[in-house]
């Protein structure tokens, strides 16, 4: 069992530590004959909201690594790349550090990755990038706070671990906790993904001004991340409700893939005669 670590918020992230050591127990604990290993690529640098953005790798065809120690986890090899989280996982995957993960561990994200955040978060982006390489993944992020307790994010994290190395490849899952110490938490439901927003309104300015040819709008934040806001306007089994109740939300997930729905097919033969019609024109 060989798990990839990263995160968004950098190589530097408490939250990147916490998991880091907790990974270095369960390797600790490793069964006789059972093989466990992990390796953590991480960002320089906070990376949030990248998706699985991987840069202009063709004007940039090198990345800068550097190598890194996380305390209590010293005997897990730690690079910290010039890069963010997608192409950390893209590299980690193909063998640059002379190893091949079988999963992604992303995270433990500060602030919540819920609702149409998810398109957005680099921490849910690392693992859908590793399913395109067919690897599964978890995504962990805690809810945003004064001050954010990763260590019950770290623990159940953990738990999820095993059952996702006996599942079939390219699962998915999203796991969000509470900021709540692990006697607080009041237990973890599966989370349906809700309609909760980063941006939920852009402009008008302040007193109905019209727009000129430069300047500023002013953007609305919602309540997806990465502090949790209002969930009020959703159902008690979606992602936001249910931390805001006191509950860990675990979320399976799907990366990209082809649409194979018959229902689409009409579009799709329709859009195809158009386009040849419009070169048998030319």
């Amino acid at each position: 069992m060989r798990i990839l670590i990263t995160n968004d918020d950098g190589v530097l992230a408490p939250g990147l530590a916490v998991l880091t050591r907790e990974v270095a127990q369960w390797i600790g604990r490793c069964p006789q004959g059972e093989t466990r290993e992990a390796l953590v690529v991480a960002p320089h640098r906070n990376y949030s909201g990248m998706s699985s953005a991987v840069g202009d790798v063709f004007d940039h065809p090198t990345v800068h690594y550097k190598r890194h120690v996380i305390s209590g986890a010293e005997l897990i090899p730690v690079y910290a790349l010039e890069a963010p989280p997608a192409l950390c996982v893209i590299v980690g995957a193909v063998g640059s550090f002379n190893f091949q993960p079988d999963l992604v561990l992303s995270g433990i994200n500060a602030g919540a990755n819920v609702g149409r955040s998810l398109l957005h978060s680099g921490t849910v982006g690392a693992i859908l990038t590793g399913a395109q390489l067919g690897l599964s993944g978890l995504a962990v992020s805690v809810q945003w706070g004064e001050d954010v307790h990763f260590d019950a994010a770290g623990v159940l994290a953990i738990e999820v671990l095993e059952e996702l190395f006996r599942a079939p490849s390219r699962t998915l899952l999203n796991l969000n906790v509470p900021n709540l110490n692990l006697h607080q938490l009041k237990g973890v439901r599966r989370g349906r993904v809700s309609t909760a927003g980063i941006v939920k309104a852009a402009g008008p300015l302040a007193g109905g001004e019209p727009l000129g040819d430069e300047g500023e709008l002013p953007l609305r934040l919602g309540a997806a991340s990465p502090e949790l806001g209002d969930v009020t306007d959703e159902d008690a089994d979606e992602d936001g409700a249910l931390l805001a109740a006191g509950y860990a939300a675990l979320t399976p997930l799907r990366g990209p893939h082809e649409e194979t729905d018959t229902a689409f097919d009409g579009v799709l033969h329709a859009a195809l005669a158009a386009i040849d019609r419009h070169i048998s024109s030319i």
